[in-house]
């Protein structure tokens, strides 16, 4: 007997647990997406958590098994006919102003090595060596490189895994999706009835648990990107984690996003701010001089989704295990939305992950 799923919101989250719950011919499956504010659509992303500071171990366990999670969903998608897959591991430079800032990354990078190879190689630059990796960055810097580090292109991850969900037969619907009780989704007039529903909703999870009487502690924070458009040859270009708040990720055929603004109290609005464009603008040409020759091409606005303690969660609602969530990712998302996304579907498909996901569960941050 079919199990009839309905997952609504189609960023990272949704859109993997759309893709592996579609390989299973047991599986009835549709996907609902609103379409605005996307964070995933909105983001590109440096996949490497390794050199991250914070001291939230179960984080840090979380994104670092999601970034090594790529090498497995880029088997998988390429298993399924995908091409140009948005992935590639080109490696990641970490800058620091000094080389003893540069000596206790080192250390925590070698440390975190022992458990996941996935790092590898991790080499220590200083000066004309930081240019050597990175043509354009000035050789005033200390830097570190590891191996495994990767960037991603959000808006053309989810188009793959939804091109894949739809050629295994998949529903996609558009529109404002609302949940009625464990059961049940009302879009457009219509009620659609499940065995499971997930939310993947991100920053927009309150409301629609509202109805059915849960608080939740989930905020929106926007956040802005901005692209040119070089003469460089990119294609092999590391992605670069400067000092501050901005990184700087070459794509291929000359492309550069340079982002991302972490912008709070500003609700669900996605209106450019120029501003704060032309100053991420000018602080990436601090550390690559050739970028202030070229002119912002396009720029990209979404919004993301932090708890108050900045950590995220996922599993059932409490009281209501039909209901899967997934919220809180925050700029994370991206390294570990997919791995959270593949965890439930395979959860919904009575399959082991052979994670523990205790530390994430959502009765931490939704309350009845």
């Amino acid at each position: 007997m079919k199990k009839h799923v309905i997952i609504i919101g189609g960023g990272i989250v949704g859109s993997t647990a759309a893709f592996y719950l579609s390989q299973d011919s047991n599986i009835d499956l549709t996907l609902i997406d609103h379409g605005v504010g996307t964070a995933t659509r909105a983001a590109a992303g440096i996949i490497c958590p390794w050199m991250a500071q914070k001291k939230n171990k179960d984080w840090y366990r979380l994104t670092s098994q999601g970034a090594v999670f790529y090498r497995q969903l880029v088997a998988d998608l390429e298993s399924a006919g995908a091409k140009d897959i948005p992935f590639k591991q080109t490696g990641t430079i970490g800058l620091k102003s000094k080389p003893e800032l540069l000596d206790k990354i080192k250390k925590i990078a070698e440390d975190r090595r022992l458990d996941t190879p996935t790092i590898g190689d991790i080499t220590t630059l200083e000066g004309q060596e930081v240019s050597n990796y990175l043509p354009p960055l000035k050789p005033d810097f200390y830097g570190i490189h590891l191996e495994g580090g990767g960037r991603i292109d959000g808006g053309k991850l989810i188009d793959l895994l939804q091109e894949k969900f739809l050629e295994n037969g998949g529903a996609l619907l558009q529109g404002q999706a609302r949940l009625i009780d464990e059961g049940t989704v009302q879009l457009d007039g219509r009620e659609l009835t499940a065995d499971h529903i997930i939310l993947a909703t991100g920053s927009w999870l309150p409301d629609m648990l509202e109805p059915l009487g849960y608080q939740v502690d989930v905020r929106p924070q926007k956040g802005q990107l901005l692209e040119l458009d070089t003469d460089f040859d990119t294609s092999d270009w590391p992605v670069c984690m400067p000092y501050g708040q901005i990184d700087i990720l070459p794509f291929e055929n000359g492309k550069i996003i340079v982002g991302a603004t972490h912008e709070d109290n500003m609700g669900y609005d996605l209106t450019l701010d120029p501003e704060k464009i032309q100053t991420m603008h000018e602080k990436s040409a601090e550390f690559m001089p050739d970028l202030a020759n070229y002119p912002v091409v396009r720029t990209r606005i979404g919004t993301r989704a932090y708890t108050s303690n900045y950590a995220p969660f996922y599993g059932t609602v409490p009281e209501m295990d039909n209901i899967w969530v997934a919220s809180g990712l925050g700029s994370s998302g991206l390294t570990n939305g997919p791995f959270i996304g593949w965890q439930i579907a395979k959860e919904i498909l009575g399959k082991d992950t052979n994670f523990d996901r205790s530390p994430y569960e959502p009765a931490n941050y939704i309350k009845r």
